[in-house]
């Protein structure tokens, strides 16, 4: 292993360009997969390269021509699927440049997500698209700036962080899931899930609270029941919903694993999710219309959002001049089984 290391920073360009016939700015075009190289001469240096053992030096590189390549990303959790779903757009935009990203999850630590800043900076990469942690100041984005890391927020946003950001109208789209269940009848909804520790959570409930009070109900501090954003805490919840004074017949939910984690919940209580209790979800996940009952949920534009997340990079990287706003993905509702007219349950 260590022979193969020296053998490869002992071969130059040149070994790999008089081996094909090609010049040494082919080789290093190629290498770079520059679609200036037509594919089937790069496929022929990359293979040779890589039969010889040359590794290509992207910091070598990095330091002739300004850029390394890399792009960082880091949201707080690969797991969930919203995420999964931006990730593949920011991938594919990246894709379309030749750029390599290397992704973090911070887990909402802000001691980890300032770890993974300051690996980049190291590496000299070329900027980073980043969900921020909980608790993260305008300052780190500043610093990010002035350390020659262009930065673009996604899905979460930071009170005077001067970037752009890409995310969708959480308040609008709440008001939207909240509005379809009073058009059903109810009166007694509850909203689950989510935390006022991220503008994403306070925008949802502002958003559950308007639309409450735009049909003259308001929203009693008790029919918020906050809590993580995953399934377990949905099935978790189901015992204090059910158990409310209350009696609510209805859960406008932070996300669909909420949602599919209640849904569970009510089934184990022995009751039918869109039948005996409406509930609404968030995102739009896959698994959502493959849920049973299949979920009504509100699209949130991930594959938009980290579409446009990579353009504005690219753009800035390139040179252009973008003004630090945020861009708000309008939502959209999706209405299926899980919601229906409220028929009040005598046996509750």
């Amino acid at each position: 292993m260590a022979g193969r290391g020296t053998l490869a920073q002992k071969i130059k360009l040149s070994t790999i360009a008089d081996a094909l016939g090609v010049s040494t700015a082919t080789v290093s075009l190629a290498l770079r997969d520059s679609p200036l190289v037509a594919d089937a001469t790069r496929q022929r240096i990359k293979e040779h390269a890589r039969t010889i053992g040359y590794i290509y030096n992207r910091r070598a590189a990095s330091l002739r021509t300004s850029r390394s390549g890399i792009v960082g990303v880091v949201v707080h959790d690969i797991m969930n699927p919203f995420f999964a779903e931006i990730l593949r757009s920011i991938e594919r935009e990246l894709d379309r440049s030749q750029q390599t990203f290397l992704l973090s999850n911070h887990y909402d630590q802000l001691e980890k997500q300032r770890t993974f800043i300051d690996t980049l900076l190291q590496l000299g990469a070329d900027g980073i698209i980043m969900s921020p942690a909980i608790g993260t100041p305008a300052e780190d984005i500043r610093l990010v700036e002035e350390n020659g890391l262009p930065a673009v927020l996604i899905a979460r946003s930071v009170e005077s962080a001067r970037v752009p950001v890409f995310r969708g109208d959480d308040a609008y789209g709440i008001g939207l899931a909240t509005d379809h269940l009073v058009s059903l009848g109810h009166r007694r909804i509850a909203m689950i899930g989510g935390t006022d520790h991220t503008s994403t959570g306070r925008d949802r409930y502002r958003g559950y609270v308007a639309a409450m009070e735009r049909a003259g109900l308001g929203a009693k501090p008790d029919w918020r029941f906050p809590g993580p954003r995953t399934k377990q805490a949905g099935f978790d919840m189901t015992e204090a919903f059910l158990s409310h004074e209350d009696r609510l017949t209805a859960a406008v939910c932070w996300n669909d694993l909420v949602a599919i984690g209640l849904m569970n919940g009510l089934a184990r209580a022995g009751l039918t999710p869109g039948v005996d209790i409406s509930v609404t979800g968030y995102d739009d996940l896959e698994e959502a219309a493959i849920a049973t009952p299949a979920l009504t949920t509100v699209w949130n534009g991930q594959r938009d959002v980290g579409q446009r997340a990579a353009r504005v990079l690219l753009d800035r990287l390139n040179g252009a001049e973008i003004d630090p706003v945020q861009e708000l993905i309008k939502p959209e509702l999706r209405v299926r089984q899980s919601t229906t007219e409220l028929v009040e349950q005598k046996h509750r």
